[in-house]
């Protein structure tokens, strides 16, 4: 990658960031407090901070462009909870001030430096990061139900024709993963530690959905009485109702524990229809569009509802991907070469259809086995607890991937919400079960 293309990435990532701040009148940056996301001006001095400490830190032993708030951008040095705190944190104009110096220094830095292997990861994993945080700030909007980010698309060429059924992917020999050394490469090997070391599976053969399960498909389970039915639901399944009951409870509302809820999170019956709620607009419910922001739990009980299963992690990037030990590897499920980069051709990404297409739309983004949309969308669950593969290595940031092993669920695929620079097949992200205030769906396999 040369310094054109860095500094384009750069910039991209600044402007995106800044105009989902700045399209927010002050007062609304106050966001209410919620665990699933943060203060979108804690979001923007983060993501400075980050480059901070991986570009000047680290690499020149400069210090921080204020010491003393060093601590309150950190976010494993700040409680959640203080985040909200504005005493503590400046306002709007000073936190885009130190926000915009950041960004100047690094891009000088790119412009009157040499671009070692490794500066050019530093600085790739900085960019990164702060996809991740654009996505959180996405999904923000959708939590408090703010207006629409700019750039949501409202309509789009008709998609592709409907497809249906199972892939079948046979037995054999599959590679999974990023290689080892993919920390001392700068170009397209990028991968988060996680993601490491590439490895060999023997799987059996088995069946995958093609299509990720739709509103349609998910409102016959609502409809026959899922969420009442205890015997769908596994004892994880079971202790989350109860919760979701609990807190009906605290509000007033009395139902037993397999009433509440009776549908995915941003669903309502209103006016003799189904309607969603996209950021601050109820519309009735897309049936062809993905469903979206369930729980590990609820994809579980629809599975047992519906004679499926979700598939394991392994299963899903065999069925995206195909590499096979001796074969050109892809790091995307489209062409011949699987390293073509997601164009709007592909993929349901960075912030414009929100999952509001068709499962079947973007055939061009097949997978070698003619599975669709398994890049954007929704991320998609997977049975697969989030573990460290087998010889396995803290990156450069030992928080990355370290704190959420053991006790959250693997998805995969990237979601509407995610920038396409950031996603590939390799890619795994860590949830917590009961999370549903993400971009969160699923596909299914035969058992």
């Amino acid at each position: 990658m040369d310094k054109a293309t860095l500094l384009a990435e750069l910039e991209r990532a600044r402007l995106r960031t800044r105009d989902l701040i700045t399209s927010l009148p002050a007062e609304r940056l106050d966001v209410p407090y919620h665990p699933g996301v943060n203060p979108p001006l804690w979001e923007m001095g983060h993501a400075a901070f980050f480059h901070e400490v991986f570009v000047f830190n680290l690499l020149d032993g400069t210090p921080s462009y204020d010491p003393a708030m060093d601590d309150l951008w950190d976010s494993f040095h700040v409680d959640h909870r203080d985040r909200w705190s504005r005493e503590l944190f400046p306002g709007r104009e000073d936190t885009l001030a130190y926000f915009d110096t950041v960004y100047e220094r690094v891009a000088d830095r790119i412009r009157t430096r040499p671009l070692t292997d490794r500066e050019l990861y530093l600085y790739r994993y900085a960019i990164f990061h702060q996809h991740m945080h654009i996505e959180s700030l996405i999904w923000c909007r959708q939590t408090v139900g703010y207006p629409a980010p700019s750039g949501v698309a409202v309509s789009r060429p008709a998609p592709g024709e409907p497809v249906s059924g199972d892939a079948v992917i046979p037995a054999g020999r599959w590679l999974i993963g990023m290689p080892a050394d993919s920390a001392d490469y700068a170009t397209s090997d990028f991968a988060f530690d996680n993601e490491k070391p590439r490895h060999e599976v023997t799987l059996e053969s088995f069946a995958i959905s093609r299509l990720p399960v739709s509103n349609r498909d998910f409102l016959e389970f609502v409809e026959d009485g899922g969420y009442r039915r205890p015997e769908l639901w596994s004892f994880g399944g079971r202790q989350w109702l109860q919760s979701e009951s609990d807190v009906a409870l605290v509000h007033g509302c009395a139902e037993p524990m397999f009433a509440i809820p009776k549908h995915p999170l941003y669903w309502r019956w209103h006016e003799e229809q189904w309607q969603e709620r996209i950021f601050d607009r109820w519309q009735p419910l897309n049936l062809d569009a993905p469903v979206i922001h369930v729980t590990y739990w609820e994809a579980e009980a629809w599975c047992h509802w519906a004679g499926r299963r979700l598939p394991t992690e392994q299963e899903w990037e065999v069925a995206a991907l195909g590499n096979r030990p001796g074969e050109p590897f892809r790091r995307f499920p489209w062409s011949a070469s699987g390293d073509a980069l997601p164009t709007e051709a592909h993929a349901d990404m960075d912030g414009r259809g929100m999952a509001q297409w068709p499962v079947w739309d973007f055939p061009a983004g097949d997978s070698p086995f003619g599975c669709r949309q398994m890049i954007g969308g929704v991320w998609e669950w997977t049975s697969s607890q989030f573990f460290p593969y087998d010889g396995f290595r803290i990156d450069m940031y030992p928080f990355m991937s370290t704190l959420q092993f053991g006790d959250h669920k693997v998805t995969r695929g990237g979601s509407c919400a995610t920038s396409s620079t950031l996603i590939r097949g390799t890619y795994r992200q860590a949830y917590l079960p009961v999370r549903n205030d993400v971009y969160t769906g699923f596909r299914t396999c035969a058992r």
